[in-house]
């Protein structure tokens, strides 16, 4: 969808590691799966399909084992899926070892202690550990069960919500899937709105990201 230059890259990484705290995921990794998910949707390939996955919790293992696999080199990945995805070996190691992720635990349990007042906002302490994941969940699974299209698609992805205050765009997965390099996730019908479009043009005008001129390419 568009480029920036090597310094701001490594900013957004460091913006990766604050945001998603303990459930950080490597860009790259990510990056790669990703791309795989959309050349192989709802295959035996797909690395997080509905299809072939018993349920909810059998996709999120699946998923996890192939991005670690990812992670670590151990995938045999086709060139297709690394060529120009970012790359930030040192920060790779540090965000996603055992040490940060025990290190945002403790924040995220000192927050709840100094704040949460009711017993049953403790409830809420795991979803924060694992954020990352049960965002991909809920986009992953239910975008591929629930919902509308706009597209008749040889896969199953769908509209989750109608006008997204949820996901901030993610959950226009049809569309996403359509046109898997267009910045802007919704747009398609009059009420469909991507909240991250905004500032994705505020971004580029500044200069921070190049967006590309023709950003409707795909990994097909």
């Amino acid at each position: 969808m568009f480029t920036m230059s090597p310094a701001t890259e490594k900013f957004f990484y460091v913006l990766t590691w604050l945001f998603q705290g303990s459930s950080y995921l490597s860009p790259r990794a990510y990056g790669i799966l990703h791309r795989m998910h959309h050349a192989f949707a709802d295959t035996e390939k797909d690395p997080h399909s509905p299809l072939f996955s018993k349920n909810l919790f059998d996709m999120m293992w699946k998923t996890k084992i192939i991005y670690s696999d990812i992670n670590s080199g151990k995938a045999n990945v086709e060139e297709r899926f690394t060529k120009n995805v970012p790359n930030w070996p040192w920060m790779e190691w540090f965000a996603d070892s055992w040490g940060s992720r025990l290190f945002w635990v403790a924040v995220y349990v000192a927050v709840f202690v100094i704040y949460c007042h009711h017993w049953y906002l403790w409830f809420l302490l795991p979803v924060c550990i694992v954020m990352s994941p049960v965002h991909g969940a809920i986009i992953n699974w239910y975008a591929h069960k629930l919902g509308y299209t706009n597209f008749d698609m040889a896969d199953t992805s769908s509209n989750l919500l109608p006008f997204d205050f949820l996901m901030w765009g993610e959950s226009y997965h049809n569309n996403h899937h359509k046109m898997g390099g267009r910045a802007n996730f919704g747009g398609i019908k009059w009420h469909e709105f991507d909240p991250m479009y905004p500032l994705i043009l505020l971004f580029n005008s500044i200069h921070l990201i190049k967006l590309k001129k023709n950003n409707d390419f795909n990994y097909m």
